[in-house]
């Protein structure tokens, strides 16, 4: 544990002393990658101080990227991100058991709506009905993106039930025949997330998310599916390849 005291009156708020002592013991390897902090009690006796000021400390600390707050958790050492590789043959599950990690989706809701550059993109007359899925994908049971995938509701009858059911894009396809599909194009940029965005990733929304916009096609080159995923900045590196 640092041994830095904190000093009133220096011309350093208190509860930037207190941030500089605990990035000091996660530099230093005192808590790991994924280990918990001690809870705020404990810590506002350590430094003797209010809650509210180790509040303020760890909310700074979050903005570095050191560590994450979670609702009715607590606050965990930030770990190292993710290789999410975005290819031709663009899997979330497979991407993630490269690297021994289980993952899966959850699906949060759907609906069909009117989006005309959605539709423009899926070959649809613009004024034609899409089905919007909203969907999580988690690495363990860690949120790392918030997905919005969409498809021609005519093409993929009861295309929400199968993938409600499977958990799985790829595997909701099959149903319909389509045994293997490719990315024609993505494009990635950094965007600052919406509250709900934030709020699912367990992340400030003053922090920008790496936002993926993708269409994949089948194999006669036919629009499948157009997505917008908002992966959490932190947890994910997205590398990019031109092979499978």
């Amino acid at each position: 544990m640092s041994d830095r005291e904190v000093e009133r009156g220096s011309g350093v708020a208190v509860w930037r002393q207190i941030g500089e002592a605990l990035a000091d013991d996660i530099r230093n390897k005192l808590y790991g990658p994924g280990e918990q902090l001690p809870p705020e009690p404990e810590l506002a006796t350590r430094f003797a101080v209010n809650r509210h000021t180790i509040r303020r400390a760890m909310g700074e600390l979050e903005l570095s990227g050191l560590v994450r707050i979670e609702q009715g958790r607590g606050t965990f050492v930030q770990e190292h991100a993710i290789d999410y590789a975005i290819g031709r043959r663009t899997r979330f599950s497979q991407n993630l058991a490269a690297q021994g990690m289980r993952g899966h989706m959850e699906i949060l809701g759907s609906q069909v709506i009117r989006a005309p550059e959605v539709a423009k993109h899926l070959g649809l007359a613009r004024n034609a009905d899409v089905l919007h899925v909203q969907m999580v994908g988690k690495a363990e049971d860690r949120t790392i993106d918030v997905a919005e995938h969409y498809f021609d509701p005519k093409r993929f009858p009861g295309m929400e039930e199968q993938v409600r059911a499977k958990l799985s894009i790829s595997r909701a396809l099959a149903h319909f025949g389509i045994a293997d599909y490719t990315r024609k194009w993505s494009r990635i940029t950094a965007a600052m997330p919406s509250a709900p965005v934030a709020r699912l990733l367990n992340q400030p929304k003053t922090r920008p998310v790496l936002q993926v916009e993708a269409l994949n096609v089948d194999i006669d080159g036919a629009p499948l599916q157009y997505s917008m995923t908002r992966f959490a900045g932190d947890w994910v590196q997205l590398t990019v390849s031109d092979s499978d």
